[in-house]
């Protein structure tokens, strides 16, 4: 007989919660959702290679379909309305891996209205890590988290699936690993979803690294198939999706379209969306990103035209629009200049969003959730900025490709080695973000660092500071001492070595002839970092603090 299913054992210590969150019925549920839609998940990822490769043996440039003009022409449409606890969306928490128990219980108490439940970005998705995670998802849902409000009373739980790109090792379905969206999809919705639902709170959902309105109708009929299999109404879920790729930006009243009934909007940030334009024509010298630390920011052309063409995108459709994170943190004396400093950074930055009509965005520091609070109710009113059409604003494909000017420095070279370096060495001691220099970094930051090392070595481009060029050889130098200066933080032997293997890793992945598409993927992928879970490197972790003194 064919084995449909294969689970691996719980992770040690995870055995109470393994058992509560794989039951007969849930595995089933997992079953039946898995098996009927693997195939064309496999085919959203075949459509990306096959766009990818007409994109590179034509040299075209995307730019808005013809075939779906009549879809952006027709001005009668609209998303439904979305329920009441969405309609005022001012301020996230995100990047909340949910394995993390204190901080996401310390969140549920926050002002904050919602909460990013990552499973994405600012997660390592280990199988201790997405099982701590779902479970606490279930508990906070059934009320059985010390000392935190009601569901109904709660930040409302965003909870953000993994991507297309990853998949969930420890499950096989018919002979394949399972694809890791819906492994997570599939548990939050069986275990959550009609609790949610009965408590008109959700469920509610972050969509990462969609491409495509073609991606969006997959999620679409997901999202149908589980309302019906789950007893709930058609139009329960209701999705946000990450406008993450450059591709997608081209398509974004598509994808609202595909998801009419489920949309609770579009979203956009700043790491990611730049690292897609090296992802998808970074051999190309006319897409050269200049170093991030000196000459990317919201402000630019082709990024500020991104977030107001998605504003207007959404406004437009009856749909809210919401910004990305505030990855700074606040220092611990507010009295100190550099508190004042921080705030004053973070809130320039947001007001940028806010006057660009968005109804929304995220902070990492729960500390900033009542200073950006307060941003709105002094800038908006009401609950969101839906009346803000932004009709002033045109957006043409040269406003969305055009890369701003500027060089590469020294500093910002060495800034996003370490940052790719520490990511990876997060990941191998099983967390999804770290922090450095006063502020979070997650997969997004990491995705960028590493897209620009890979990108100027590919070009051989010169420094500023001294002319010489960055190769293999100059990165390599200062890889080497980007380690030398963090091995004096770190408290171990272990973690020495856990760094030196960061490094390499990370050589590996700058001086690839082929650029690997997602870093979390390659990691995912990677002998080092699945051979980490198992040899009881997990348990080492509590050595391996990487050095909070960063």
């Amino acid at each position: 007989s064919l084995v449909l299913m294969e689970v691996s054992p719980p992770p040690s210590g995870l055995e109470a919660e393994y058992e509560t969150l794989f039951t007969a019925d849930s595995l089933l549920f997992l079953y039946e959702l898995i098996s009927t839609f693997d195939e064309e998940v496999d085919k959203v990822l075949w459509l990306r290679v096959s766009r990818k490769s007409h994109l590179d043996l034509s040299g075209d440039l995307p730019g808005f379909q013809g075939h779906t003009t009549h879809i952006r022409r027709d001005p009668a449409w609209r998303v439904l309305p979305v329920p009441p606890r969405l309609q005022r969306r001012h301020v996230d928490i995100g990047d909340l891996a949910p394995c993390n128990t204190q901080r996401f219980i310390k969140a549920l108490q926050s002002p904050a209205q919602g909460i990013q439940v990552d499973f994405d970005d600012g997660n390592c998705p280990t199988f201790s890590n997405q099982i701590t995670g779902i479970y606490n998802v279930l508990k906070a849902v059934r009320h059985q988290l010390p000392n935190v409000p009601h569901i109904s009373q709660a930040p409302v739980l965003m909870l953000r699936p993994r991507a297309w790109n990853m998949v969930e090792h420890n499950m096989m379905v018919e002979g394949k690993e399972a694809p890791g969206p819906l492994f997570d999809f599939g548990l939050l919705m069986f275990h959550c979803g009609k609790t949610l639902f009965e408590n008109k709170s959700g469920p509610f959902l972050y969509l990462s690294k969609v491409e495509s309105f073609m991606e969006a109708r997959l999620w679409n009929k997901i999202f149908v198939w589980t309302q019906q299999k789950l007893g709930l109404p058609l139009g329960s879920i209701k999705a946000t999706v990450l406008i993450e790729n450059v591709l997608a930006a081209f398509e974004m009243e598509e994808i609202l379209y595909e998801l009419k009934d489920h949309s609770a909007g579009l979203n956009c940030g700043i790491w990611d969306y730049s690292a897609s334009f090296v992802n998808k024509f970074g051999h190309r010298q006319a897409f050269l990103l200049p170093d991030r630390s000196k000459y990317v920011n919201m402000e630019k052309r082709f990024l500020r035209s991104y977030m107001e063409l998605l504003v207007q995108t959404c406004h437009r459709r009856g749909a809210l629009a919401t910004g990305g994170m505030a990855a700074l943190l606040l220092p611990q004396d507010q009295l100190h200049e550099s508190y004042r400093r921080v705030l004053a950074t973070v809130t320039r930055l947001k007001l940028l969003e806010i006057r660009a009509g968005v109804d929304g965005f995220m902070v990492y520091d729960l500390s900033l959730i009542e200073p950006m609070q307060k941003l709105f109710q002094l800038h908006t009113d009401g609950d969101n900025q839906l009346h803000q059409l932004r009709d002033d604003v045109t957006v043409t494909p040269d406003d969305l490709l055009s890369m701003p000017s500027g060089g590469v420095t020294l500093y910002g070279l060495k800034y996003n080695i370490t940052v790719g370096v520490l990511f990876i060495n997060a990941w191998l001691s099983g967390k999804g973000l770290f922090f450095y220099r006063g502020q979070v970094e997650d997969s997004a930051t990491a995705e960028i660092s590493r897209s620009q090392v890979w990108q100027w070595i590919r070009h051989q481009i010169q420094l500023e500071d001294d002319s010489r060029v960055v190769s293999r050889r100059l990165v390599t130098e200062l890889t080497e001492e980007v380690i030398k200066e963090l091995s004096t933080l770190c408290p171990s032997v272990r973690a020495k070595q856990s760094l030196h293997t960061a490094a390499d890793m990370f050589l590996e992945v700058v001086l690839k002839r082929d650029f690997p598409e997602f870093i979390t993927t390659y990691l995912n992928q990677d002998h080092t970092f699945l051979s980490s879970q198992t040899t009881g490197q997990v348990e080492a972790l509590n050595e391996n603090k990487l050095c909070p003194k960063l």
